[in-house]
């Protein structure tokens, strides 16, 4: 066996964030992969423990842009839990509402970069150009097209009238046609099928012993969704179904975001259907928190979403510790590469839908004395210890 070297990252064509993964190949197979990140470390659990409980939901809402109020939803409920705080109803299904149209834009956006990587340009402008309307009914129900800075402590920011309800109703009838064709696409292409189907396998007791999560954890067909096996929000009150693949590859994990599309339209529907009257948030601003602890998830569009807060009382956090589902499916995702061809690669990384701002850790240790310590990004960025 002669093995070659081939660094893909941090900076590549097909990658759309910082990351680098060493290949190990013995001609054009894969033999092993080394994930090497730290690219894009911000500090932002350090950082949360100086901000006050209201400004971390900004904080928060800011470790991903794609996804940003499911970490405000993870965020809120853990401090909501701590201080006793109880949600109004109508504010409950406003946060469901807001974080299904989040996947829906989301899957969207991961299937149009996968017909990117293949080399269907024309596949990913048509993706992107129907996903541009989700984007628009987020602003129209947050105010922002990006990040919502929707939620505040015991719910949120802004309501929803009539008329939003059939601006909603309209653009999604649109979206679900689109997304029911892009399915149609996925299955029959031939492009798509010879780059996608039996690449990337992750038998089902393999993402279970590495703990994948999520679409990647679903499209091995394991059952686990955590709006089905925690309910949180309204997600309680609300039918929808776990869609799995048994195909195991990369085009499993990928019918599994477009099925999952179709659900989240539908659970739309259903919310806009069934929203109760009353309050959406409490009178006046809530900014102490008694001492306690919590563990607070969710299931973001990439899987589980994970925090654990701590408070000692006061208006500030003591510790707020953040794990996020591409954690677990870029750096233990790497069992999908082994066997496949050089030429795969892209396609594995960005079937797990990779989010590396959210992903990135740092921890330095004095190796004298065992002990770690907190250095400046400005020091960290110059190697200095």
């Amino acid at each position: 066996m002669s093995l070659i070297e081939v660094p893909v990252g941090p900076q590549h064509p097909a990658l759309h964030e910082p990351i680098m993964l060493r290949v190990r190949a013995d001609g054009e197979k894969v033999v092993d992969v080394q994930v090497v990140n730290g690219y894009n470390h911000r500090g932002a659990e350090k950082l949360g423990e100086r901000n006050t409980w209201i400004k971390n939901i900004f904080l928060y809402s800011r470790v991903c842009g794609i996804c940003n109020t499911v970490h405000a939803q993870t965020y809120t409920q853990g401090v909501e839990f701590i201080g006793g705080i109880e949600v109004p109803p109508r504010a409950q299904y406003l946060r469901t509402l807001i974080m299904e149209l989040e996947r829906i834009h989301s899957h969207m956006l991961i299937c149009a970069v996968m017909a990117e990587v293949v080399g269907f340009d024309s596949l990913f402008m048509l993706i992107m150009r129907d996903r541009e309307p989700v984007m628009m009914l987020k602003e129209l129900v947050t105010g922002n097209r990006v990040l919502s800075d929707y939620y505040t402590l015991g719910g949120v920011r802004r309501d929803v009238d009539e008329v939003k309800k059939d601006k909603i109703l309209k653009v999604l009838e649109r979206v679900e046609e689109r997304v029911k064709y892009y399915k149609k696409v996925f299955l029959e292409d031939f492009t798509i099928n010879k780059r996608l189907r039996d690449v990337g396998i992750i038998k089902p007791s393999d993402a279970v012993r590495h703990s994948l999560v999520g679409p990647t954890l679903r499209g091995s067909g394991v059952k686990s969704d955590v709006r089905r096996d925690d309910p949180y929000a309204a997600y309680g009150e609300i039918p929808f179904n776990v869609i799995t693949y048994d195909g195991c590859d990369s085009l499993s994990r990928m019918l599994v975001r477009l099925d999952e599309t179709l659900e989240s339209i539908e659970m739309v529907r259903y919310i806009l259907k069934h929203l109760p009257q009353g309050p959406i948030a409490p009178k006046t601003p809530i900014r102490v928190i008694p001492k306690g602890e919590a563990f607070s998830r969710v299931e973001a569009p990439r899987g589980e979403l994970f925090y654990h807060i701590v408070s000692l009382g006061g208006d500030k956090p003591y510790r707020v510790k953040v794990r996020t589902p591409s954690f677990h499916n870029i750096i233990n995702g790497v069992i999908a590469y082994k066997d496949a061809n050089i030429a795969d690669v892209p396609v594995i990384l960005t079937s797990v839908d990779p989010c590396v701002s959210c992903t990135e850790r740092v921890l330095v240790i004095d190796e004298a004395s065992g002990r770690s310590k907190v250095l400046r990004l400005k020091d960290l960025s110059r190697g200095l210890r």
